[in-house]
C-alpha cells in the first residue's frame, strides 16, 4: 500500500523552517560569540552560515527534483553511489543521530516545562518521563496521518516565527541601546572563526529532512525545492534578526558569558517577565522542531525496508491512516529509550559530526550525476559548480575539525557508522536469497 500524498507546499516549507528553528538559537549564540572579537564578526558568521546552509539546500533541492521518492538522502546516496552508502546513512540516523536528536530535544522541552511546573518537574526522573511522554504524544499524532502531523508542524512553525518577530520588534522599540562591553577579546584567529562557524552551522541543522517525505508531498519534484530554499531563507532572516537584538540589548561580554542568552535578552527588554515569555517560546520551538523530526525519520526507514535493507515490518503502511506506522513506533521506542536512560548524550556527541561527512558525499555526488546519461532534474542548482564545491569543502572541514579537536570521540563515532557495513552485507545477501 503506497503512502498518501497529503503535504502541500506550505506544509513542506513549514517543515523546513520549523525543523531548523529549535532550541539552539536560544543558547548557541553565546558559544559563537566566545570565539569572536567583535559584533561584526558575530553577525558575519551567522550570515555566512545561512548562506552555506542555503548552498546545501540548493544541492539537496536538485537531488530531490531528480529523485522525488520517499527516503530523502538515503535515496540520493543509493542512486548516486551505491545501496551501501544509503544504508550507512540510514543506519547512523536510526541508531544515533536522528533518534538522538529526538531524545535531546524532548529533554530540552521537559527542562523548560519545569519552569512552569517546578514542583511536578523536580528531579531527573520527572524530566526524562516528560521527555518520553512528549515523544509518545507527537509520535501518536504522526501515526494517525501525515496530514495531522503536517498541520501541527505548520501551526507551531507559524507560532514560533510570530513569537520571534515579536521579540525582535520589542527589542528594537522597547529596549534602549546598551553600552558596549569594555572587555577585550583580542584578535580573532582563523581557527577561532572556523570553530564559531561550525557552531553556527549546527544551529541551522535539519534542513534536509523535508526530502524524506517526498512520497507524501504533492508534486514533490517542484514543491520540495521551493520549500528548501524558502524555508532556509526564512530561518536565516530570523537568526540574523534575533542576534542583532541580542547584541543591541546586551553588552558583548554578557553575550559571551551567558548560559541562557535569549532569556537574558528577554529580561532586558521585558523585565523579569521576559524569562517566562522565553520559556514559552522554547516550548513551542522545541515541540515544533520535534514534530518535523519525528515525522520525517520513519519515511527513510520505510524506504530502506522496501529495498530489503531494514526489517520488513518497517515497510508496513497502516491501512486506515496511510502512514508507515511500524516505522513510527520503532523510532518512538528507541528514541524514548535514549531519552529515558540519557544514553543519547554519548551517542549524539560522538556521531553527529558524521552527518557532515555524508553531506560532503551527497554534494560531491552532484558532479557524478551531471555526467550520467538520463539524469534530468526539474531544478538545477544555481551557481554550479561553485555552490556544491564550497559546500563540500565546508562539510569536510567540519569533519576534519572534529577529528583534530576530539580524535577519540571522532574515531568512536566513525566506528559506530562502520558497524553498519557487515550488517549491510548480511541483509543484502539475505535479500538476494529471497529474490
Amino acid at each position: 500500500m503506497p503512502l498518501s500524498r497529503e503535504l502541500t507546499r506550505t506544509n513542506a516549507t513549514a517543515m523546513v523552517a520549523g525543523t531548523i528553528i529549535g532550541a539552539s538559537i536560544f543558547v548557541q549564540p553565546s558559544e559563537i560569540a566566545r570565539h569572536l572579537a567583535t559584533p561584526g564578526e558575530i553577525m558575519l558568521v551567522w550570515i555566512l552560515c545561512g548562506v552555506l546552509t542555503l548552498f546545501g539546500a540548493m544541492v539537496c533541492a536538485e537531488l530531490a527534483s531528480a529523485f522525488p521518492e520517499t527516503g530523502g538522502m538515503y535515496v540520493f546516496l543509493r542512486e548516486t553511489f551505491s545501496p551501501l552508502a544509503g544504508f550507512l546513512w540510514g543506519w547512523a540516523m536510526f541508531w544515533s543521530v536522528h533518534s538522538g536528536i529526538i531524545a535531546a530535544i524532548a529533554v530540552v522541552f521537559a527542562r523548560y516545562a519545569g519552569f512552569f511546573y517546578p514542583e511536578a518537574m523536580n528531579g531527573e526522573v520527572a524530566t526524562r518521563a516528560t521527555a518520553v511522554l512528549l515523544i509518545a504524544l507527537l509520535s501518536a499524532v504522526n501515526y494517525t496521518g501525515v496530514r495531522a502531523g503536517g498541520v501541527v508542524q505548520t501551526t507551531l512553525t507559524i507560532a514560533k516565527i510570530a513569537a520571534i518577530a515579536c521579540i525582535v520588534v520589542a527589542g528594537w522599540l522597547l529596549a534602549p541601546d546598551r553600552a558596549p562591553s569594555t572587555a577585550a577579546a583580542g584578535e580573532t584567529t582563523v581557527q577561532e572563526f572556523l570553530l564559531a562557524a561550525v557552531a553556527g552551522l549546527f544551529a541551522y541543522g535539519g534542513w534536509h529532512m523535508v526530502t524524506y517525505t517526498a512520497g507524501e508531498t504533492k508534486m514533490p519534484a517542484r514543491t520540495i525545492p521551493v520549500a528548501l530554499v524558502a524555508g532556509v531563507a526564512m530561518v536565516t532572516v530570523c537568526y540574523v534578526a534575533l542576534n542583532l537584538v541580542y547584541l543591541r540589548v546586551l553588552p558583548i561580554d554578557s553575550v559571551r558569558s551567558s548560559t541562557r542568552i535569549a532569556a537574558d535578552a528577554a529580561d532586558a527588554v521585558l523585565g523579569r517577565g521576559g524569562s517566562t515569555v522565553l520559556a514559552g517560546l522554547v516550548l513551542i520551538s522545541a515541540a515544533g522542531g520535534l514534530t518535523g523530526i519525528i515525522l520525517t525519520g520513519p519515511r527513510m526507514y520505510y524506504s530502506m525496508a522496501g529495498d530489503g535493507l531494514a526489517p520488513r515490518l518497517l515497510g508496513y503502511v497502516h491501512p486506515r491512516f496511510g502512514t508507515p506506522s511500524h516505522a513510527i513506533a520503532a523510532q518512538a521506542i528507541w528514541a524514548s529509550a535514549l531519552a529515558a536512560t540519557g544514553a543519547y548524550r554519548q551517542l549524539f556527541t560522538r556521531v553527529v559530526y558524521t552527518e557532515w561527512l555524508f553531506f560532503a558525499v551527497m554534494a560531491a555526488g552532484l558532479f557524478v550525476l551531471r555526467r550520467r546519461p538520463g539524469y534530468a532534474p526539474v531544478y538545477r542548482t544555481w551557481g554550479y559548480p561553485a555552490v556544491p564545491i564550497v559546500f563540500t569543502a565546508v562539510s569536510l572541514a567540519i569533519v576534519v575539525n572534529q577529528f583534530l579537536s576530539t580524535p577519540r570521540d571522532a574515531a568512536i563515532g566513525l566506528g559506530v557508522v562502520a558497524l553498519g557495513v557487515p550488517i549491510y552485507y548480511y541483509l543484502a545477501h539475505a535479500q538476494r536469497r529471497l529474490s
